[in-house]
C-alpha cells in the first residue's frame, strides 16, 4: 500500500496531497475519503501513523498547507476561510467524493471552515485537539502550553514537531496571528454536519473544559478523551482509526434511518 504524493498549485497557493488507500481505490471517488489537515508549523507526518490505519479502511488525503512541510512560504498570512477553501478545492481537483475533515489543532479550524462553506462536499467533521482555548487566547498561553505538551509526547513525536517547525518558520509566524483571532467556539454552532471532538487526556492545549464545550455547542457533537497529549492521533494511531470509523458508521446509519422518518 504505496502513497501517491502530488504537488501542485491552487489559486497560485502551493499544496501538497500524500494519498493511501486500500489497493485499487486510489482514485475512488463513490466511497468517502478522509482528509487530514494538520496544525500550525507541522506537516502532513503529524498524521502519519493514524493515516496508515484509517487506509485499511478508508481512501485517506494527507494535506500539506501552503508554507508548511517543505512546501515555499506564500509571503503572507493566510485566513482560515482561504485555507479551508483551498482544501476543499485540492482534493475534489484528484476526484474525491464526499469528504470527512479531520483536523488537528490549528487544522481544526481549517477544516471547520472548510465544512461551513462547503456543505455539499463535507458528511463529517472531526477535531482534534482543538485550538484556541478562549480562556488561552495569547500568543504567551499558548507558548507556554506548547512547552508544556513536549514532557506529554514521546521523543518521536517531539522530533517530527520540532523538525517541521524549523523548515516552515516563516509562515508559522504569518499564522500566529490568524489562528489566535479564529473563533471556533462561534463556527462550530452553525455547521449541520455532525462533530466529534477527540482530545488527548493530558493535552495542556485543547484542555477538557474547551473541548467539552464544543462537542456541546455542536448540533450533533460528541467529546472522546484518548490517553496522550495534543497529538494524540500520532499517540494512540489504532484507537484512533476506529474512533473515527465507529463515528462515520454510527452517522450513517442515524442520517439513513432519519431519511426514513423523514
Amino acid at each position: 500500500m504505496g502513497a501517491r504524493v502530488e504537488s501542485f498549485e491552487i489559486g497560485g497557493l502551493p499544496v501538497r496531497l500524500r494519498t493511501l488507500a486500500p489497493a485499487g481505490r486510489l482514485r475512488d471517488a463513490l466511497a468517502p475519503t478522509v482528509v487530514l489537515v494538520h496544525g500550525i508549523g507541522m506537516s502532513h507526518r503529524s498524521f502519519a501513523r493514524s493515516q496508515r490505519h484509517l487506509a485499511r479502511t478508508f481512501r485517506t488525503v494527507a494535506v500539506d498547507l501552503p508554507g508548511f512541510g517543505g512546501l515555499p512560504p506564500v509571503g503572507r498570512s493566510l485566513d482560515l476561510q482561504e485555507l479551508g477553501d483551498l482544501v476543499i478545492a485540492a482534493v475534489r481537483s484528484r476526484g474525491a467524493g464526499e469528504l470527512v475533515l479531520v483536523g488537528q489543532s490549528m487544522g481544526t479550524q481549517v477544516v471547520v471552515e472548510a465544512a461551513r462553506r462547503h456543505p455539499d462536499a463535507v458528511t463529517a467533521v472531526v477535531l482534534v485537539g482543538p485550538v484556541v482555548d478562549p480562556a488561552r487566547r495569547t500568543l504567551l498561553q499558548q507558548a507556554l502550553d506548547l512547552g508544556r505538551d513536549t514532557a506529554v509526547e514521546d521523543a518521536r513525536t517531539n522530533g517530527v514537531v520540532v523538525t517541521d517547525y524549523l523548515r516552515s518558520m516563516r509562515q508559522y509566524l504569518r499564522q500566529l496571528r490568524p489562528m489566535l483571532r479564529h473563533r471556533l467556539e462561534d463556527a462550530v454552532p452553525t455547521l449541520d454536519q455532525p462533530v466529534l471532538v477527540v482530545r488527548g487526556d493530558r493535552d495542556p492545549i485543547g484542555r477538557h473544559d474547551w473541548a467539552a464545550s464544543l462537542a456541546a455547542s455542536a448540533r450533533r457533537g460528541v467529546l472522546v478523551e484518548l490517553p496522550g497529549g495534543h497529538h494524540v492521533q500520532d499517540r494512540q494511531p489504532a484507537a484512533f482509526a476506529r474512533l473515527v470509523d465507529e463515528f462515520r458508521r454510527v452517522q450513517t446509519t442515524e442520517d439513513a434511518m432519519d431519511g426514513r422518518v423523514s
